[in-house]
């Protein structure tokens, strides 16, 4: 990994700011992904019924990412006038991490809290993105911009898998950290994301300072939403780039999905929590060659083609979850998202990346976060929703097919080089001016 970063012309700012993909995913891996989930579901919500927990874990995904979804364009737009994006990563870095150290102090039966503060927590992180991805333009040219986007999930996943396993060892052996059980190690887990959280994310508030310059326009919030219309009006310009976002709000719909409901679910079918956050673990440690081998991929066959296989594989693992019954299936669907969700993911940002005019890279990426949050209420949803009617979650992940098929329809819509020749129409343009 070394040398795959030493390839690249600014050195510092491509590590720092891949690092920061590796301060984030401690949130990602044991807070969304791993630890949480089974602490809400056994502990938290310990007096509800373990269909109704995993309901309600889903309609708490949903709140938190409709909130975000109605800030990030607003933010996008804020950051841009004000060229202000390091400092509204740090806010939300910090925020979130605040809101994840609370989650120490939830016990039994306080799942309102827990579901409350998670809210704030993922605002946090997913608001943080925003600004986080909007430098992506800034650090790879057209050329190698796959690169650093799957150096950075890359990356993440390192660094997520590192403080996940930390976790487990405290969690499954207690007593070698002082601590008095798996609940009491659980909680103090929740301390380490945001300990890690907020060291790992120093070297990019270093090395990314804002400009410190002001656009006259009035406050903040006038700014905001002056941008955002003129957001509107130029996306209607980008025709390629407003099809790309349809497709990635319904495909990343499912993969979020999974992401935040695996967990719950294989606690809900009667699977050890051991197995549970070890399969997450082997998702990590799966994931970092494979998403540096994706982006490798993406030179042979395209990055549009290698996201397609991409959601052939989870196409082909929603529908064998519906057969899970053991904790070794559970580990054998965990190692093929670990094999294709970074690259999918990794490479979806550095498709619409390419298609991004770097003087609304903040604004655009605005928009990509958006869709990436609404397609986060969806899927939540109806995960929770099938769950409570029917009584059991298998149907629930039989139904987040139809996000993986939609979103391949309209993926082969999307016209990669007419996108990428707009962006750098727009680009040209604003030189010369």
């Amino acid at each position: 990994m070394i040398k795959y970063i030493e390839s690249f012309n600014d050195r510092r700012k491509v590590f720092s700011w891949a690092l920061y993909d590796w301060a984030n995913s401690a949130f990602a891996t044991v807070i969304m992904a791993a630890v949480l989930p089974v602490y809400y579901s056994k502990v938290a919500a310990a007096g509800l019924p373990p269909t109704v927990a995993s309901s309600y874990w889903g309609y708490t995904n949903t709140a938190a990412m409709l909130s975000v979804a109605l800030l990030a364009p607003v933010l996008g737009a804020i950051a841009d006038a004000r060229q202000t994006k390091t400092r509204f990563l740090s806010f939300f870095v910090f925020g979130g991490a605040l809101m994840t150290c609370g989650l120490f102090w939830i016990t039994e039966n306080m799942w309102l809290a827990a579901s409350l503060l998670y809210i704030g927590a993922r605002i946090g992180f997913a608001g943080a993105n925003i600004f986080y991805d909007s430098m992506l333009p800034q650090l790879g040219e057209r050329n190698n911009i796959d690169r650093v986007s799957t150096l950075g999930y890359a990356c993440g996943y390192l660094g997520g898998g590192l403080i996940l396993a930390l976790d487990l060892m405290m969690i499954m052996s207690p007593e070698k950290f002082g601590l008095a059980g798996t609940t009491q190690a659980t909680r103090v887990s929740f301390l380490t994301v945001a300990v890690w959280w907020i060291i790992f994310t120093i070297p990019y508030l270093m090395n990314f300072p804002d400009q410190k310059t002001r656009v006259p326009g009035g406050s903040a919030l006038k700014i905001g939403y002056g941008r955002l219309r003129e957001t509107f009006r130029h996306i209607r310009q980008f025709r390629q780039v407003f099809l790309f976002l349809m497709a990635f709000w319904f495909y990343n719909d499912g993969i979020g999905t999974i992401i935040v409901m695996a967990v719950i679910f294989g606690a809900e079918i009667g699977i050890g929590q051991e197995h549970l956050i070890g399969a997450i673990l082997a998702v990590q440690f799966t994931g970092i060659p494979f998403t540096i081998l994706f982006g490798k991929l993406a030179k042979r066959i395209t990055a549009k083609r290698a996201v397609y296989l991409g959601l052939i594989v989870y196409t082909i693992i929603a529908v064998g979850a519906y057969f899970m019954r053991t904790a070794l299936h559970f580990w054998m669907l965990a190692i093929g998202v670990g094999m294709v969700q970074g690259g999918t993911q990794a490479l979806s940002r550095s498709l619409f990346g390419k298609m991004t005019p770097k003087k609304k890279a903040a604004e655009f990426f605005g928009f990509f976060d958006v869709s990436q949050k609404f397609s986060g209420i969806l899927g939540p949803a109806l995960f929770g929703l099938v769950g409570q009617l029917t009584g059991s979650s298998r149907l629930s992940i039989v139904a987040l097919v139809v996000f993986f098929l939609g979103g391949m329809y309209l993926l082969e819509k999307v016209r990669l080089p007419e996108g990428i020749e707009a962006a750098q129409a727009y680009d040209r343009n604003e030189a010369l001016q």
